[in-house]
């Protein structure tokens, strides 16, 4: 099976940023699959058909008569889902690299191609899954402004009508600086926490990396050296939400939370405090201490923490991997809120 080097990058970023324990690139559905809820993919399809063209004038489904026909023409570059507790959160994403700019022809074809996209993985995961909720994405690293503004205009208009159809899907234009900032630059942060030789992106920057200098080494932007200035200004940035809104808890943890630690940007009063129950419970609300020595474990990984130690101070310790973000025990602001005072270290 083909994969191209852009999904092979979403499949890293849903695996690992947005933390969906199952990933598929090219996720087609079997001709023997029944599809479900038949009526409401026909009043969508009928509904985008007759409010596109008039008031557009985009020709979507260009003379396909059934949903038949729609969906038999569907792939979806990656699918992720997530498990947490008894909800499930689905990420269907489409992916185009494009060089010079997206373009599947005139402008007005390259945006009624992504609406159809869209629109399209929307009925399979309905018919196909049984979701009526989730998050659809399409994602370029180039999209010229005037398309992406056109797009953007319409992306309300998708959503309605999703509505109208009993759907409530989510769906995303990232692309340009987004594309670099939410996407791109999450994953490129844990390259060296990764070690799958099926994520064929993360492995090819590995394996460049392995002949690289000091100064050509691909790095995110947690990994490069940092002066007290340099990381005021960073996390400032993304404390303010754009990055860490595409991240999960844990993905925060292990980026941006272990750095400012291996960095030595927190004092070794604080540190001993993080290996009490009482200021981590207080600070983190998390139940276990945040830090464990890792000489007083006999070389063993201890259960409720991340396998790879981490060096602070010269000393190595595991850090804490119970985290969560749900209503009824949100970890979330605690950690947000602590990472932006001691930036400014």
């Amino acid at each position: 099976m083909k994969i191209e080097m852009g999904e092979s990058l979403i499949l890293s970023w849903l695996r690992h940023i947005k933390e969906c324990q199952i990933v598929q690139t090219n996720w087609k559905p079997s001709s023997k699959w029944e599809l479900k809820g038949i009526e409401q993919i026909e009043k969508l399809k009928f509904m985008s058909e007759e409010r596109f063209k008039q008031l557009y004038q985009y020709d979507l489904y260009k003379g396909s008569s059934s949903v038949f026909q729609i969906i038999a023409q569907a792939e979806v570059d990656v699918i992720g889902m997530s498990f947490d507790k008894d909800e499930i959160k689905v990420h269907a994403v489409d992916v185009a690299f494009h060089e010079s700019g997206l373009n599947y022809g005139s402008r007005d074809e390259t945006v009624a191609r992504v609406i159809k996209k869209c629109l399209r993985t929307a009925m399979c995961t309905y018919g196909y899954l049984g979701l009526t909720a989730g998050t659809i994405v399409f994602a370029s690293p180039k999209i010229n402004p005037a398309v992406y503004a056109d797009l953007e205009k319409i992306l309300p208009e998708i959503e309605s009508l999703l509505k109208e159809a009993g759907m409530d899907f989510h769906v995303r234009i990232i692309c340009n600086e987004d594309f670099k900032s939410k996407i791109l630059e999450p994953v490129v942060d844990i390259l060296d926490d990764v070690a799958d030789t099926s994520e064929l992106f993360m492995r090819s920057l590995q394996m460049y990396n392995l002949f690289a200098d000091k100064r050509t080494r691909v790095t995110g932007m947690s990994r490069k050296p940092k002066n007290d200035a340099y990381l005021t200004d960073s996390i400032e940035k993304m404390t303010g939400a754009d990055r860490f809104n595409e991240m999960k808890i844990g993905a925060i943890v292990r980026t941006e939370l272990r750095q400012l630690l291996e960095d030595g940007m927190v004092s070794e009063e604080e540190i001993k405090l993080m290996q009490t129950k009482e200021y981590s419970k207080e600070t983190f609300d998390i139940q276990y201490p945040l830090l464990m020595l890792s000489e007083g474990t006999n070389g063993m990984h201890p259960a409720r923490y991340y396998s790879a130690p981490i060096t602070v101070h010269g000393k190595k310790y595991f850090l804490c991997s119970e985290w969560f973000e749900v209503p009824q025990n949100n970890d979330r602001p605690y950690l947000l809120k602590w990472l932006a005072p001691h930036s400014e270290r």
